[in-house]
C-alpha cells in the first residue's frame, strides 16, 4: 500500500507476487534473448521447456498461456509483456496487438469486459 495514497494498485502491487527463484524467468529471458531458442519453442514447445527446471504448474500456465497464474507463481510482471509478445506476436499499436489483448484478458480474467466496457471499447 502507498502511504500517501492508500491505494495498493502501485509498482510494489506488480511486484507483490514476484519470486527471482521461479525458473521461468529465466526462460523467458532466455527467449528474449537466444534466437536459436525461440525458434525451438516456437517449432517445439515442449523440447525448449523440457530443457528448464520448471515445475508442473510453470509448465501447465506456459502451455495454457494462463498469464495471470504466471503472476501468481512469481514471474515477473516485465517478463509476462515479454512472454505475451513472443507467444502472439506484437502489434502496431500499444495496447491493441494480440497479446496485449492476451494478456490483459489472462490477468483480468472474468473482470475483462467490464475493464474494456469502462474504457469505452
Amino acid at each position: 500500500m502507498t502511504p500517501a495514497t492508500g491505494r495498493t494498485d502501485g509498482p510494489e502491487s506488480a511486484l507483490r507476487h514476484f519470486d527471482p527463484r521461479l525458473r521461468a524467468n529465466d526462460l523467458v529471458q532466455d527467449l528474449k534473448w537466444d534466437p536459436a531458442l525461440r525458434a525451438r519453442f516456437e517449432s517445439d514447445e515442449q523440447a525448449a521447456l523440457d530443457a528448464y527446471p520448471l515445475t508442473a504448474a510453470e509448465r501447465a500456465a506456459i502451455r495454457d498461456r494462463d498469464f495471470r497464474r504466471l503472476f501468481e507463481l512469481g514471474l515477473h510482471p516485465y517478463l509476462l509483456a515479454q512472454l505475451a509478445r513472443l507467444v502472439y506476436g506484437t502489434g502496431e499499436k500499444a495496447g491493441t496487438s494480440g497479446a496485449a489483448t492476451a494478456l490483459i484478458r489472462s490477468l483480468l480474467g472474468d473482470r475483462y469486459d467490464a475493464y474494456m466496457a469502462e474504457r469505452g471499447e
